[in-house]
Parts: structure tokens; sequence; C-alpha cells
């Protein structure tokens, strides 16, 4: 029997995970944790009679630590991670609470992993990363590393989504970061960094078939996956990640914005009227999406993660291809259900591991995605063909594999 503190749970991702939190019968109390009462309110609606409100300012050390005294985790799910990941950690290991969270930013993945010492010091377990890219795609490494292969060589992630019937201007600003940001790459032993809309990162785009979705270019993305697979698996060669948005002609219109110089953050005079050119950038960029959605004949959300993971079995070539799809939800069910996942899974004591980690070296990797799909088909989502395995033998062909779990 535990509670569960979920951090920002009147947002996106956190609203998807709190229900998916309350599938879960061994779960006493979802505390819906956010700085909008009215948004808190509306998610304890659709969580039922175990949940209950709270505002919570997560830019303040003393809400968050008021709002963890008696529970057993707190999943974080508030953004931007650069400004809240580490400072929420540091509440949780200051109250003696177990921690999980969504961050896909370089950044504060980095400054949460230097959190390790104090972590374990304290007895805490920080799950970090546990969403989709970077969480699933992890999950799907470390069972190549656990068995199916008998060496890990190369990874390559690679993600797309879109249609979600709305798109604030948090994320479109992070999606600009994407496209300005320096993108780690490990390739050939090494780190590299390149920019995804320089010619270092085009050398990189490549067209990907991903199932029930389809065929789209992807380019590099800075997700942290990139710095922990090669910190946490030795013999790593190779680990990239590439993701896009469709449709393409508004992601092109996003990467067009940014070429032209349009997405600076220092503020322009315009008629005698300061104007941030990024802020601008972004209002125009979402006005014009219902119209490029309704143009391409994009009427919902969909969404697929694709890994592909090379190495050696038996002494000779092998690999095998993970694709987990959805032709009816987004991000926000795709990175909170795992996040969810890994929340029920550290309360019910099924996390052993202390400090700071990623979902790579969390748990036993199918135990997190059993979970994660039981708590997905719970909410409706997931059908026998949203995952497929593929295993490609020393000759290249492909052979279908039966679902492990």
């Amino acid at each position: 029997m535990a509670r569960i503190l979920v951090l920002g749970g009147g947002g996106g991702v956190g609203r998807v995970a709190a229900r998916a939190v309350a599938t879960r019968d061994e779960i006493t109390e979802i505390v819906v944790g956010d700085v909008r009462a009215e948004a808190a309110e509306a998610t304890v609606r659709d969580v039922g009679p175990r949940g209950r409100a709270l505002v919570v300012d997560a830019s303040s050390d003393s809400s968050l630590e008021a709002a963890m005294r008696g529970v057993d985790v707190v999943l974080n799910c508030v953004g931007p991670f650069y400004r809240f990941g580490p400072p929420i950690l540091g509440a949780a290991i200051r109250a003696g609470v177990h921690y999980v969270d969504v961050c896909d930013d370089l950044q504060p993945t980095e400054a949460m992993l230097a959190m390790d010492g104090i972590a374990r010091e304290a007895g805490i377990a920080a799950l970090i990363g546990m969403g989709n890219s970077p969480g699933l795609a992890n999950l799907f490494v470390a069972l190549c590393a656990d068995g199916l292969l008998d060496e890990v060589l190369s990874v390559d992630i690679m993600h797309i989504h879109g249609g979600e019937p709305e798109e604030g201007a948090a994320v479109l600003k992070h999606r600009i970061h994407a496209m300005t940001a320096d993108v780690p790459l490990f390739i050939e032993g090494e780190m590299i960094h390149v920019r995804q809309l320089e010619a270092s990162g085009q050398r990189f785009v490549r067209d990907v078939a991903f199932h029930n979705v389809g065929t789209y270019p992807v380019y590099p993305y800075p997700h942290p996956e990139t710095l922990t697979l090669p910190r946490f698996l030795p013999g790593l060669r190779r680990a990239t990640n590439l993701g896009s948005i469709f449709p393409l002609s508004y992601f092109h219109l996003t990467q067009d914005m940014v070429r032209v110089g349009a997405c600076s953050e220092t503020p322009l005079e315009v008629c005698g009227q300061p104007v941030v050119p990024l802020d601008f950038s972004v209002a125009h960029i979402l006005a014009r999406r219902p119209a490029l959605l309704a143009a391409a004949g994009v009427s919902g959300p969909a969404g697929c993660l694709r890994v592909d993971v090379a190495g050696r079995a038996g002494g000779e070539d092998a690999g095998y291809v993970f694709q987990l799809s959805s032709t009816s939800v987004g991000a926000g069910e795709g990175t909170g259900i795992p996040a969810a996942a890994g929340a029920v899974l550290m309360a019910r004591g099924g996390i052993e591991r202390r400090g700071v980690f990623p979902p790579e070296v969390a748990a036993a990797p199918l135990d997190l995605l059993v979970l994660a799909l039981a708590m997905g088909r719970s909410l409706g989502v997931g059908g026998a063909d949203s995952i497929t395995i593929e295993r490609r033998d020393a000759e290249g062909t492909h052979h279908a594999v039966p679902l492990p779990f």
C-alpha cells in the first residue's frame, strides 16, 4: 500500500500519469500537485476517490517539501526540466522520498546524475528519464543487453509523433531549442556534437519506416540516451537519437523560422515596441498549425518509437528492431504511462538500486515493460498490433519475434 505524489498532475503528461497510477489497486492515494488548483482538481475527477488535489509551487522548496511529507514516491512531470529537474530531485532527497521523472533534456540529466552520491547516502532511488524517449527506448536496449544479444554494439533510437489536439508554446519552444542546440551523438566510440539544421547534423538525416505511421525523415535530437547508454553499457560503439514531427509541413515551418533567424530571444524594436522574435515565431507557427494539419489530412494524434539495436549473438552479427506505435494517442500517453509504471514499480519495492540512474539500469526491463503495457491497456491504449519485434540475422534478414510479455 503506497502513496504517490504526481507533480504537474494538471498538465498533459501528468494527467495521463495520474490516471495510469490509479489503475493499480495497491496505490492507496494519488496526490495531484499543481500550481493551478483547477487543473489539479480536474485531474482528480478523472482519477477518482483515491485522488487528492494539492496546490504546489514547484519553484518553492518549502512548498515542495510540504507536499512530499508522507508520500512514498514523487513522480515529477513539471517542465522545463532545465529549471525544475534538479531542484525537485533535491527536495525529494531532503524529504527522504523516492523519485521518478520524465526528463528528456541534456543539461538537467547531467546535473541530476551528479547528485547520485547524495541520493545514495540518503537511501533514495531516483529514476530519471522514464518516459518514451528516454524511457521505453532505454528498456528495449536493456532487453538486448540482458540476454537477447551477447554484446550490444550500436543503438539507433528514432521517434515521430504529431496530430495532438493542442500544442502549447512551451512544447514548441522546446522543439526550437532542439533545432538550435548542440546534439551529442556517440559515433565509433567517441562523443561528437552536431546541429540539427547544419551540415554536421544533416549527414545523419535519413528516411525511416515507422510501424502504423509511415515513412518520414528523422533529424538529430538532443535526448539524453546518447549520454547515458555509453556510460552504463560498456562496449557500446554507437548511440544516436533522431526524431521528427508530422505533418512535415508544420515541422518544416518551424525549421524555416529557425533558419531565417526569427527565433532569437533578443528583442527588436517594431513600430516603437520591443518584440522578442522567438515569441512572434511561436505565435505565428501555432496560428498556422490548424490549417497545416487540415491540409495534410491529419485528424488525430499518432506516433511511433523505433529502436534498432545491433551487436553479436552466438559469435555472429545480430540485431533487433523494436517498434511501439499508436494511431489514436500522442505524446501525453506515450510519456505519462511509462512514467507511471516506473513510479508504481518503485512504490512496490521493485527497484532496489539507490542513487540517480536512467531506465536501462533501473530494474529488470521486462518488469517495467510488462507493467507499462498493462497500465496502457487499462486506459484503452495499445492493442495487439501496437508493438512489434524483429530479429535481424547475420545475413541481414528480418524475422518476426513473438512478444516475450
